[in-house]
């Protein structure tokens, strides 16, 4: 870590080990630099995503402080900021490079740096931005933010203005995982009115994409999962069919369901039987969107034909391809106008409470859950 006079006292939460509980500490935030901002932290979304790193499904260098779908109030300009003020609010989303192929192409999400942006534990240098008491440094610059804290410094492409009268404590999650699945459908998979739409899995990936897809136009709207209440939800949200796969047998299902097979498809469960049996369910020219993030190294098994004969496609996607700048101020409009009502997928736990939020969500209790930050 440079060394730099500027340090902030912080409270964040660590990972310390695989599977272990997070803990809350005290330490130490430089100043922003360059083109990042400092902000505090409002309220964090806790997501999937964040457990997996965790329990080190990608190799995040632990201990470190992780949290990616921040949302909180501009304090600090770091001095080559062009557009951001000073008490702006900002949701933060993934970190890009800004000037790869993919970044000016409108694709930062496969930016040719994003997983060392994103998962190194530091900058682009190795540098950590925070340290302990005792000044040891401590992996932080998770998504280009690591918002598990009071305070994150973030860069100012990954810091997206929303409107001053929006509920920023709610906003966090459309930095990632709210991002992500609406994203899918409507930037990557691009459905289309009238078409027909199967979500793998009700989580809130999979129910956000299932908002996207009424907001889309699709007429057929799918949602497969094994939780009664997540089912009912999504009825809520604009599902048009539901499927418990504990119950039926899914590629039957989505078959009658659709008239011969579903236009696109979103498989958000990180499984691979799952994966298989969506390919399965997709109509001639089909496309499948994957979100699902399974164990690096996993691999799946599927009928290569299903593909060949019917012109069926799989898509892998990241952050909903979306531009963060122009898609997230467009999902707060939808919410705004009560066509995302992507509010009733959250509950709100304190801070010291983060290992709850972590058992609840895993144990599938609380779909997304959102960890109030008091500065």
């Amino acid at each position: 870590m440079n060394a730099t006079p500027n340090l902030r006292d912080v409270t964040v939460a660590v990972a310390h080990a695989p599977e272990q509980p997070f803990t809350i500490e005290q330490a130490r935030l430089r100043g922003p630099e360059g083109d990042e901002v400092l902000v505090r932290v409002v309220a964090t979304g806790l997501c999937h995503t964040d457990l997996i790193v965790r329990d080190q499904y990608y190799p995040v260098p632990l201990p470190a402080v992780l949290g990616h779908e921040g949302a909180g109030v501009v304090e600090a300009l770091g001095p080559n900021v062009k557009d951001l003020k000073v008490g702006d609010h900002v949701v933060l989303t993934y970190g890009a490079c800004g000037h790869c192929n993919p970044c000016t192409g409108g694709h930062g999400a496969y930016c040719a740096e994003f997983f060392p942006r994103n998962f190194g534990g530091g900058d682009a240098h190795g540098h950590t931005a925070l340290q302990t008491l005792d000044g040891q440094p401590l992996h932080d610059h998770f998504f280009a933010q690591s918002s598990f804290a009071t305070y994150a410094l973030a860069r100012e492409n990954n810091a997206i203005k929303v409107p001053a009268d929006a509920p920023l404590e709610l906003l966090g999650p459309l930095g990632c995982g709210i991002q992500t699945g609406a994203g899918a459908v409507i930037n990557s998979l691009k459905v289309r009115p009238g078409s027909s739409f199967a979500a793998y899995g009700a989580g809130a990936v999979g129910l956000s994409a299932v908002m996207a897809a009424r907001v889309a136009g699709a007429t057929t709207i799918i949602a497969i999962d094994v939780v009664p209440s997540r089912l009912e939800l999504a009825l809520e949200l604009g599902a048009t069919h539901t499927i418990n796969s504990r119950e039926q047998d899914v590629t039957e299902a989505v078959r009658a369901i659709t008239g011969g097979g579903a236009d696109f498809a979103l498989e958000s469960t990180g499984r691979p039987d799952v994966l298989a049996a969506g390919i399965e369910a997709l109509g001639a020219l089909g496309a499948m969107g994957v979100v699902g993030a399974p164990k690096l190294g996993t691999k799946a098994e599927f009928d290569v034909n299903n593909l060949l004969l019917g012109g069926r496609t799989i898509r892998g996607i990241v952050e909903g391809d979306s531009v963060p700048q122009i898609f997230i101020p467009q999902l707060v409009q939808l919410y705004q106008q009560g066509r995302f009502p992507f509010d009733k997928l959250v509950k709100f736990y304190p801070l010291d409470q983060i290992n709850q939020a972590a058992e609840d969500s895993t144990k599938g209790i609380t779909l997304k859950p959102i960890l109030r930050i008091a500065a």
